[in-house]
């Protein structure tokens, strides 16, 4: 069951048991690395933590009572730009091609609308570029498009309405109408359900790349997929940019046993000369030494998921060594990690080691070992309930 999650601060709670004083591993940067098999590092300039706005602003949960999961329509120029606002450093979107060859932004597999009472699925590879952007509200004025409606997990269908609703969008609209200043995390999104043939990944991303090379003009972009065979070869085809294997780390079991773990993840990455891993933020927390196995091997890690909306959870992930979130709410997130990152600036010795801001750098908060014993004690029970 989904539930809407609420900022808590710890300095609110009552005391707890004292926390081990090697709870949090030690803060390692957060340079998005080249892989292994390379001597360089892509040329990214990333902060120390990352926050990236999930589907733009935010994933619209259109069954959630929290009007946040259903204020901007996911996945659309509106969303990414609202995003943009807040003191994040990239978006996350879900890129498909149409059966035109046209990269579009969209996440499920099939587009949904109704006819004659009866709702119509129709898979989004399989659609023409002008009848995808056919669904949904329409670019200009006087054009009315067909209602778009969403299948949850347990089979419900909900009308796609949000309280601001937004067109339907291509990846090189994106690039052209989207504020610079935010980098693109580009997911290449699969069916879950098709087992592709190679010659089939590469047509697609061939596509997805001729967009990118033709329009990035120096704006910063991450690649990632859950698709293990996607995410070896877009990292053959190029090395301009950096490529992140998705996994949720074995909460739900694959035929590609590469997909079952974080310990599968990391032998992916180190055999294709991957940059990193995106967990499900759960998986990070049941299996918290794969950190350290992941750091050692000279790769970056990043979560995603429903606990990345409570800032705490955000902040024990940044003590842990974890080098980004993807989050829906972006605002909170964003503010609160800032509020995080800057606590007792000036207070306490720098990661330099230098004391009273004798070096350049932002010093790193601290909370008491009650409080870290209470989020300690706290992420399993959001676990449960998330």
């Amino acid at each position: 069951m989904a539930m809407a999650l609420k900022a808590v601060h710890v300095c609110d709670v009552p005391n707890l048991d004292q926390v081990p004083e090697n709870a949090a591993l030690a803060l390692c940067s957060a340079r998005f690395r080249a892989g292994v098999n390379d001597d360089k590092i892509c040329e990214c300039n990333i902060p120390k933590f990352l926050v990236v706005g999930h589907r733009g602003n935010g994933m619209n949960m259109l069954q959630s009572p929290d009007p946040r999961m259903k204020s901007i329509k996911e996945n659309s120029i509106l969303s990414f730009n609202e995003a943009a606002k807040f003191s994040i450093d990239f978006i996350e979107f879900d890129v498909q091609v149409t059966k035109d060859d046209y990269p579009v932004i969209y996440h499920d597999n099939f587009v949904l609308h109704e006819e004659k009472g009866v709702i119509v699925e129709n898979r989004v590879t399989e659609l023409a570029l002008a009848e995808f952007l056919s669904y949904g509200p329409q670019k200009h004025p006087g054009s009315e498009g067909k209602p778009l409606y969403r299948k949850t997990k347990d089979g419900r269908f909900f009308e796609w309405k949000v309280e601001k609703d937004a067109p339907l969008c291509t990846l090189e609209e994106a690039f052209h109408n989207v504020d610079q200043s935010v980098g693109f995390n580009v997911e290449l999104k699969f069916d879950d359900s098709i087992v592709y043939k190679e010659e089939e990944l590469s047509r697609i991303l061939e596509a997805i790349l001729k967009v990118v090379f033709e329009n990035a003009k120096g704006r910063q972009i991450l690649f990632s997929s859950f698709q293990p065979d996607a995410a070896r070869l877009i990292r053959k085809l190029q090395s301009t940019y950096p490529v992140y294997f998705l996994t949720n780390g074995g909460s739900e079991i694959y035929t590609d046993i590469r997909r079952n773990s974080l310990e599968e993840a990391i032998k992916l990455c180190l055999e294709n000369g991957l940059q990193g891993i995106v967990s499900e933020v759960k998986a990070v927390f049941r299996n918290p030494g794969a950190v350290g196995r992941i750091k050692e091997s000279k790769l970056s890690l990043m979560t995603y998921g429903q606990l990345n909306n409570v800032p705490e959870v955000a902040y024990m992930q940044h003590l842990m060594g974890v080098e980004g979130v993807i989050v829906d709410l972006v605002k909170e997130i964003s503010e609160s990690v800032s509020d995080l990152t800057h606590a007792k600036e000036g207070e306490e010795k720098s990661m330099y080691g230098e004391e009273d801001g004798k070096k350049e750098g932002k010093a790193k908060p601290q909370f008491s070992k009650d409080e870290l014993s209470f989020l300690l004690k706290l992420i399993p029970e959001l676990m449960i309930q998330a």
